[in-house]
């Protein structure tokens, strides 16, 4: 006699629901980065952190990357599908050299990008991407990307576990939303303030995140790419800072390198 299961309506309704098995490839590792772009400098950041849920998995894992001369990109989502897409657009910009005999600019970068991600948007790779970096004329340029591949150029952009507590800051302190300038003083021009200012509002942010976010610490890295001929007392020199950051300048990736890139690292908080 053959088995009958009967329909639905008829089942019985202390019987356990089947599981539904499915697959999921992804994970949230933690952490935040951002980026604001100067008039001549783009700051780029990120921390070291790398968890899943409440287990910290390493208290070392970078998130910002130097790509050309003129720019660097940094990741935040899935930490294997950033560090993937990273190696594979090192290869092509390495290609696009090895054939040109130059550097691609940030604006092909960024091109590059959304036609790399957009074109694995069936099986996205799930990682928040951030470019940052000198235009051709000079002036800092951020860009920032959703794991699909859209776009757009900012003056700043946060990313990352604590985005939410990260981004009404720089809003407020970059973008000067919900603030009313004195009455005769000049009206606010976002991507207008000096190193010095971007470099302490960047450490602020993180320093501020770690007290509120257990995903976000231990570290912190910051890329300065600066224009070429730019000075560097602002940097060096700066009075305003924690007194235990390391600077490194970092050296030039192709033949003719102009624009100047650092390499500022501190340690956060490590609960």
């Amino acid at each position: 006699m053959a088995l009958f299961a009967p329909p639905p309506m008829y089942a019985d309704p202390t019987m356990a629901a089947d599981k539904q098995h499915a697959f999921n490839p992804y994970s949230e590792n933690g952490g935040s980065i951002l980026a604001i772009a100067g008039a001549d400098f783009t700051v780029i950041a990120g921390d070291t952190r790398q968890s899943e849920g409440y287990s910290i998995q390493t208290r070392y894992a970078r998130k910002v990357w130097q790509l050309t001369d003129r720019c660097v990109i940094a990741t935040n989502g899935f930490a294997a599908d950033g560090n993937n897409f990273v190696k594979r657009i090192k290869q092509r910009l390495e290609w696009y050299e090895h054939a040109h005999q130059k550097q691609m600019s940030i604006k092909a970068i960024a091109r590059l990008t959304q036609t790399m991600l957009y074109g694995n948007r069936f099986f996205p790779y799930f990682a928040y991407v951030i470019l940052g970096g000198i235009d051709e004329d000079g002036t800092g340029a951020v860009y920032s990307f959703d794991p699909i591949g859209s776009y757009e150029r900012e003056a700043c952009r946060a990313a990352g576990a604590a985005q939410s507590l990260i981004q009404p800051f720089l809003d407020n302190q970059i973008y000067f939303r919900n603030q009313t300038p004195a009455p005769g003083a000049e009206p606010f021009v976002p991507g207008r303030l000096p190193l010095s200012t971007v470099l302490g509002l960047v450490i602020d942010s993180f320093t501020s995140a770690t007290e509120r976010e257990i995903a976000v610490g231990d570290g912190l890295e910051l890329y300065v790419v600066m224009k070429k001929g730019r000075t560097t007392d602002d940097l060096v020199g700066s009075d305003n800072l924690i007194k235990n950051m390391q600077v490194q300048e970092l050296g030039a990736l192709g033949e003719g390198g102009s624009e100047r890139t650092f390499l500022v690292s501190l340690p956060l908080k490590r609960d």
